[in-house]
């Protein structure tokens, strides 16, 4: 089987389990407690990433999809981590708060990508499409580096 056919059944999945459609925008509700954001924040995280491993095989309504995933979840991220939310199990750093202007640039940066990613996938650009996936990509790492614990 091929990798794209892998991925294209893997993200139809995410999308007949409903979770590529939890976190949509008219769907979306920002938590009012450090313990909701914090428990909202894990699933939120792990579909970017389920959708990012997947995104660079899609073309046409279903990269569209991913990328509107993404930029629906890039767009929630600042209502995820209000000050006090590294709590329990979570792996996000005091740094966040500590820098949140540099935070926020960096979730700025994946909602341009993401937009762009959007864009390209509904124009059937794949060059533009790919980039945007790897800008994507690059963003979370860059992320991670630097406000999320191992």
């Amino acid at each position: 089987m091929s990798l794209h056919k892998i991925a294209t059944l893997a993200f139809a999945g995410l999308l007949a389990m409903g979770a590529a459609t939890a976190f949509a925008q008219d769907a979306f509700v920002a938590p009012t407690t450090p313990e909701a954001a914090a428990e909202v924040r894990e699933p939120l995280m792990k579909l970017n990433g389920s959708t990012l491993k997947t995104a660079g095989a899609l073309t046409g309504a279903e990269a569209e999809a991913a990328m509107q995933i993404m930029l629906d979840n890039f767009t929630h991220m600042p209502a995820v981590f209000p000050e006090g939310s590294n709590i329990g199990d979570s792996k996000a750093l005091p740094a966040i708060w500590e820098n949140w202007d540099a935070f926020n640039a960096i979730i700025d940066t994946g909602k341009t990508a993401a937009a762009d990613g959007l864009a390209a996938a509904k124009a059937g650009d794949t060059t533009a499409y790919l980039a945007a996936v790897k800008t994507l990509g690059g963003t979370c790492g860059t992320c991670h580096q630097q406000f999320r614990a191992d």
